[in-house]
């Protein structure tokens, strides 16, 4: 999947220079791979029976790697 499909998209939220709290500059969120699949494709690959317990899914397509949050907004720095 391209990278405007799949991942983690990015963000920056209004800030206000009356809040109170110290300012967010970017936030970011999952954009799960199943969102761009309607259906399920047949012969879709599968991993072994070992794999798909230690990635939770049967699936390589609907695979998502989860990035720490304080990672994710390093990255989201460079998008923004």
């Amino acid at each position: 999947m391209s990278e405007n499909q799949a991942g983690y998209r990015y963000y920056e939220p209004y800030v206000s220079q009356f809040d109170p709290c110290p300012p967010i500059r970017v936030k970011s969120y999952d954009v799960p791979p199943q969102l761009f699949m309607p259906f399920q494709p047949p012969n879709l690959p599968q991993f072994s029976p070992h794999e798909a317990l230690k990635y939770g899914t049967l699936w390589p397509a609907l695979y998502s790697n989860y990035i720490p949050t304080g990672e994710r907004l390093k990255a989201g720095e460079q998008h923004g």
